[in-house]
């Protein structure tokens, strides 16, 4: 057998492989990555480590393979789970003060269960902001995790935690939570694949809300292949065949007006490039006008966030008393700007996003997709967010700008790396189709990642 050394740079799938070829195993496995946890020197990657569930599941899953009954590809593999998820007897924080409090959970969410039941092993739970509500990564009551390319800039969040996890080698794979961009910008600053799942194709139960229209569960990994089998895994639903599609006539369309406003230099030249190499490919490249993405946004200026107006609705409780005092301030006020939202604003946001929706999924159809930088920029500075409050809203709202799209008009989503820039920051391409369409956007993505190969900046 061989040792698991140089395992962390290895795809949940590629472990999968060597756990069924016999080459190491589960316990092996689970007892190399919690050292490197342990070891790892950054105390805000994870806010609870499950040793001890993660060795009995390690011990369950070898007896499995020594009976030669694997309960499928990502049987003995672990796995990092965001803090909103509930995992049986541990306290659910969700980045918060005001949970911590709180009792241990009494069981597994729906699909941390599911992921169980495929045999994959909890690591533990990793820290993210409060109520997931930032696209930046910090959290000042649990710390916030360095980003692995730079540990001066921040991780992206909401799921931070989990992306900076996969990047330095502590899982191979995470599970987290998108609202607007929650797996794909730290997937982006982190040099990962995320994928954003359509909603209601993932079940929820079980896990905190921030806004439970728009929240969607998936996972972020190395390479789209890990995506295709978390997915399944998380709806436990057989890992379907991992095909690429031919990108030969497929129709990507480029909103010019998103795609290439405020994008810093490199990050733009590495998503032209991408887009070259997809035409080569024999892919069919549109530069177009968006109406949809032009008009949801004019929508949320006039009326407010979907996402604040259901967030003050489950944590007015919170806002409005002497809780609000251990939060975040900066999660605080943008939980309170729902407070004023009417009820003619927040039905004019449901019947314009109802209207964009079908819209937008007809222009798409079953096959087109959309192409866009994840982020037009790549991870920021922390010191300046911390330090200032106006930098730190600016810029939060800049990078949630093309990924808040896909939840508001319901669209499916997967975050790419697609080069570096001159100081050697990832930047990412992100690729949209119509809710529902997730098995052909993630086979497109197959064939997008191998095309686009990413290089330095």
């Amino acid at each position: 057998m061989d040792t698991v050394t140089g395992i962390s740079e290895l795809t949940a799938l590629e472990i999968g492989r060597q756990l069924a070829e016999g080459r190491t195993d589960s316990v092996a496995v689970t007892e190399y990555f919690l050292e490197r946890i342990e070891g790892i020197g950054d105390e805000a990657i994870f806010t609870t480590v499950t040793a001890g569930r993660a060795l009995r599941e390690a011990h369950a899953s070898a007896a499995r393979y020594l009976k030669k009954t694997p309960l499928g590809p990502l049987d003995g593999v672990p796995v990092a789970i965001k803090d909103l998820f509930d995992i049986e007897g541990i306290v659910t924080t969700a980045g918060s003060r005001v949970l911590a409090a709180g009792l241990p959970a009494v069981r597994d969410a729906a699909c941390v269960a599911n992921l169980r039941d495929a045999g994959m092993i909890c690591l533990g739970k990793t820290n993210m902001p409060e109520l997931a509500y930032s696209g930046l990564g910090l959290n000042p009551h649990y710390g916030t995790p360095g980003n692995p390319f730079d540990p001066a800039r921040v991780p992206g969040g909401s799921t931070s935690g989990g992306a900076v996890a996969v990047a330095r080698g502590l899982a191979p794979c995470a599970i987290g939570t998108d609202t607007g961009g929650s797996i794909r910008i730290p997937a982006a600053f982190n040099g990962l694949v995320g994928y954003k799942s359509s909603e209601g194709r993932i079940d929820k139960s079980g896990v905190v809300a921030l806004s439970f229209t728009l929240d969607t569960v998936g996972p972020l990994a190395r390479d789209v292949a890990d995506c295709i089998a978390l997915d399944a895994a998380l709806g436990a639903a057989p890992v379907p065949k991992i095909v690429p599609a031919d990108l030969s006539g497929l129709t990507i369309l480029v909103p010019e007006t998103f795609s290439f406003y405020g994008v810093e230099d490199a990050v733009e030249s590495n998503f032209r490039r991408s887009l070259a190499l997809l035409s080569k490919a024999r892919a069919r490249i549109e530069y177009v006008d968006f109406p949809e993405f032009d008009e949801i946004e004019k929508i949320a200026m006039a009326h407010g966030a979907l996402s604040a107006a259901e967030a003050y609705f489950l944590y007015k409780e919170w806002v409005d008393t002497a809780k609000a005092e251990i939060m975040d301030g900066r999660v605080a006020q943008r939980v309170l700007s729902g407070k004023g939202m009417s009820a003619y604003d927040l039905l004019s946001l449901l019947e314009g996003r109802r209207r964009l929706i079908s819209s937008t999924n007809k222009k798409l159809g079953a096959r087109t997709l959309v192409a866009m930088p994840t982020s037009p920029i790549v991870a920021p500075e922390l010191a300046l967010l911390e330090a200032d409050e106006t930098a730190f809203f600016a810029i939060n709202k800049k990078v949630l700008r093309n990924t808040n799209l896909g939840n508001l008009l319901g669209l499916c989503g997967l975050a790419l790396p697609n080069g570096t820039n001159e100081l050697g920051l990832p930047s990412s391409i992100m690729l949209y189709a119509s809710g529902g369409c997730d098995d052909h956007l993630l086979r497109c993505g197959l064939s997008v990642e191998t095309t686009i190969a990413p290089t330095g900046g």
